[in-house]
């Protein structure tokens, strides 16, 4: 069964498809061939720009966590010996004080529909039974509707493909870089705390702790430029546009609810 031709899911990309094809059609006047382009980019920014709610919930969740660092290492102390009633401990205390350590994975999952719809309208040939014309738009004479990887496989690739490519990925990979050192205590891009703030508080040893999955996941935007390499050049477009978002994101909100 072809999931794109079940009905509801038709519907959807037909329905981002006549968005895209309208901002294309906005956007061309001004900006020629690279119109579809820039529409990918500003449907990013209007996806992103809905999840700011979402990314300040986030952020003054970290806030808080830093704050009851010192409650978390305390019962660690008292229940070292008995990781169950530790965990049920912990579990109360986020409950109470509003946020939790999985926070970080909501923006993730509501970008995860769009991701896949970009990348169905720039692979199939018909969308709801019309033809893609998405399929004919390009990017500096580059096909959206190309990967790196089949470009590859497809034969001997043009220069100017590879070199857009792989200013896609380098660009991704690097913003993902900046990403993770912004995220580091007193690194080149973190923010500086109050002189008074208290030095984070190390866990008990052998204690078992509920993870901040906020940090945990910030090495997936590495992965994201491996993707990159894989998926049409619309969605890699999209992918560098929301991670250079979140970068930005993280360090203005970063000193609205700084940690210390």
């Amino acid at each position: 069964m072809d999931l794109y031709a079940f009905p509801p899911i038709a519907a959807v990309i037909d329905g981002a498809y006549t968005l895209l094809m309208g901002l294309a059609g906005f956007l061309e006047p001004l900006l020629g061939g690279a119109a579809a382009a820039a529409s990918v980019v500003l449907v990013t920014l209007l996806v992103r720009a809905a999840l700011i709610p979402v990314g300040v919930a986030l952020a003054k969740g970290e806030q808080t966590r830093a704050r009851i660092a010192p409650k978390l290492q305390e019962l660690q102390r008292k229940h070292a010996n008995n990781p169950e009633r530790l965990q049920r401990e912990f579990r109360a205390l986020y409950a109470e004080e509003g946020t939790s350590p999985f926070a970080g994975c909501l923006p993730m999952l509501v970008q995860a529909p769009v991701v896949g719809i970009i990348y169905a309208l720039f692979i199939l040939p018909v969308v709801n039974g019309h033809p893609n014309l998405l399929l004919d738009q390009t990017l500096l004479g580059v096909p959206l509707g190309h990967s790196l990887v089949g470009t590859i496989a497809a034969g001997v690739p043009q220069p100017l493909e590879l070199l857009v490519f792989a200013g896609l990925v380098v660009a991704i990979a690097a913003v993902g870089f900046l990403t993770l050192r912004a995220a580091r205590p007193g690194g080149p891009l973190a923010v500086p705390r109050p002189a008074t703030s208290a030095a984070p508080v190390p866990a008990a040893p052998g204690a078992p702790a509920m993870p901040d999955l906020s940090k945990a996941l910030l090495p997936l935007h590495f992965l994201t430029a491996g993707i990159a390499m894989f998926v049409p050049l619309a969605a890699g477009l999209y992918l560098l546009t929301t991670v250079a978002w979140t970068l930005v994101q993280r360090l203005v909100l970063r000193r609205r609810y700084p940690l210390g």
